[in-house]
């Protein structure tokens, strides 16, 4: 039996009928029993990884750059629609860069082999990869890291990202290692050429601290801290921050980590800068204490999601920025709704929970300047926005 493949849904997947299949084009013929594709779309092309659609990572190398980027551009029109919102979405921004600088990996051993790499698509099995080619060059030997990490601590995750200076691995190890243990295992930093090693929480060992900087600031990276995936990603919505905000001089940014935006929007406002991430909000206050020729940058630990800032505190600004996490930040943009604030710029990562905030700031008397797509996890169906609202 073969079918006709009607639409991609969010994930891009192609969908006939109730039937879903993976790594297909709309309008491409499919036999039913095996997802094979017996007529293929004109705009498909060779996938450049050779562990694709066996590893779970990318699901659209195959598909050709102009019409992937407009279905990419479309999640976050449709999501508006569906709001009842309608709006003109600017052409998606290819954020990719040179690749991404944050990986995480699955490390297995089975019948005496160290297996590094992801799980195969909706699956727990573990697809072995020697390299990985959406990977920034100095991630390389990610995969060679993360086996020689495994080999000594048993089965667990390993997460390496790229600061400016070296490579910072986080691991999470599934058998628990005992204190006296951790001092042995110091010596992994220099055999792997690390500046810090993190287990279960525990700083094991530090050559140096990874450092990222962000306009003139330099920020000590905290394990674990959030960090945008590509170095291009972070530049691309820095400088769509910067244009949203225009003249503004007094600037909230909330959800703001370590800092990418508010270092930067601090070369020409003053900033009061907030999250909840205590570590991340350290790193950031003690790179505006080294950093000069800046505005007044002041930090606050605050969880806005339980404790937003509210309309009356909202009136001390010119514009606010939100950089929220996946659910979005629904009772932040009602306080928004009831404020003077003139500009709000939202940037997001997922296009539903933005279209729900959307809603609820132009139900508030926003209109919406301006949106851009993102495309930083290139090859997969994960877009980021930038949206501009004014009064």
């Amino acid at each position: 039996m073969q079918v006709t493949i009607e639409s991609l849904n969010w994930r891009g997947e192609g969908v006939s009928g109730s039937k879903i299949f993976r790594y297909v084009l709309l309008g491409e013929v499919v036999e039913v029993a095996t997802g094979r594709v017996v007529l293929a779309s004109p705009e498909r092309i060779d996938a450049f990884c050779k562990f694709y659609e066996r590893c779970g990572g990318c699901q659209l190398q195959h598909w050709e750059a102009e019409p992937y980027q407009e279905w990419k551009k479309n999640l976050v029109t449709s999501a508006l629609a569906r709001r009842g919102i309608e709006a003109k979405v600017n052409a998606i921004v290819d954020a990719h860069g040179i690749g991404r600088r944050r990986v995480t990996l699955h490390v297995r051993k089975k019948d005496g082999v160290v297996a590094a790499g992801f799980m195969a698509p909706r699956s727990h099995d573990l697809i072995n990869i020697d390299c990985c080619p959406i990977l920034t060059p100095a991630l390389a030997s990610a995969t060679d890291i993360a086996r020689k990490l495994g080999s000594r601590l048993g089965d667990c995750d390993v997460s390496l990202t790229e600061a400016d200076n070296g490579l910072d691995a986080v691991v999470k190890v599934e058998r628990r290692i005992a204190d006296e243990q951790l001092p042995k295992l110091a010596g992994l930093v220099a055999e792997l050429k690390l500046l810090r090693l993190t287990i279960n929480g525990n700083l094991v060992a530090t050559y140096a601290t990874p450092t990222i900087a962000m306009g003139k600031g330099v920020v000590q990276l905290p394990p674990r801290s959030f960090l945008q995936a590509t170095k291009l990603g972070e530049e691309t919505l820095s400088a769509l921050v910067i244009a949203g905000i225009g003249k503004a001089k007094s600037v909230a940014d909330l959800f703001c980590g370590i800092g990418p935006f508010a270092l930067r929007i601090a070369n020409q406002a003053s900033v009061h800068a907030i999250d909840m991430d205590k570590p991340a909000i350290a790193g950031l206050a003690q790179a505006v204490r080294r950093t000069t020729n800046i505005k007044p940058l002041k930090t606050e630990v605050r969880d806005l999601m339980r404790e937003p800032v509210v309309a009356s505190e909202l009136k001390a600004f010119d514009a606010v920025v939100f950089d929220p996490p996946r659910a979005g930040a629904e009772a932040q943009a009602r306080q928004l709704a009831k404020s003077t604030v003139k500009t709000v710029v939202a940037v997001t990562c997922d296009p539903a929970s933005f279209a729900r905030d959307a809603e609820i700031l132009l139900a508030g008397g926003y209109k919406l300047k301006s949106a851009t797509a993102v495309d930083q996890f290139k090859y997969t169906s994960h877009v980021e926005v930038v949206a501009v609202f004014v009064r």
